[in-house]
């Protein structure tokens, strides 16, 4: 576990140089903007336990930084997502690839996910595919925040909730 924390803060500092980075408060805002930038889900990433987001643009590489491991259980679709304290991945418009510090409970098994990619089998459905090439694939709206309280919510997007953190 100690080699690969080390291996993912030596991943960071390589990209550090010409990064984006941002800090404290401002980071809720900012997950949210990077989110929708890249058009993935708004409610994909967990917001208010991060610390530091980082984005390298000549190299797409992104980097998140958490107070502590989080979960959210996707009510819509019975699953719960585990992040770990620090993420790192490459980011595209619809996709996120060659992801660490994310993985999906399976029937009680910790799944990690290495690729995201929005649109995938279909322009309404989200593809997880773990480091062997298993993948599911998810309504799209499962992953999608509800809509501010003065406008007119989606009667599909579900509610990530956060799920009791573990103690391990």
């Amino acid at each position: 576990m100690a080699a690969s924390a080390a291996a993912t803060a030596k991943l960071i500092e390589t990209h550090r140089k010409g990064a984006e980075i941002y800090q404290g408060e401002e980071c809720k805002d900012i997950i949210l903007k990077l989110l929708e930038e890249f058009k993935l889900p708004n409610g994909l990433l967990p917001r208010d336990e991060i610390v530091e987001i980082g984005l390298n643009r000549s190299t797409g590489f992104l980097w998140l930084k958490l107070k502590k491991k989080s979960e959210i259980k996707f009510r819509q679709i019975g699953q719960t997502v585990l992040y770990s304290v620090e993420m790192t991945g490459f980011v595209e418009p619809g996709h996120l690839s060659k992801l660490t510090g994310v993985k999906g409970k399976e029937m009680m098994i910790a799944v990690v996910i290495s690729d995201v990619l929005v649109g995938f089998p279909s322009p309404d459905m989200i593809k997880f595919t773990t480091p062997v090439g298993l993948s599911r694939a998810h309504p799209v709206s499962a992953f999608q925040l509800p809509d501010e309280p003065n406008s007119n919510p989606s009667p599909t997007a579900a509610t990530p909730t956060p799920a009791p953190a573990h103690t391990a």
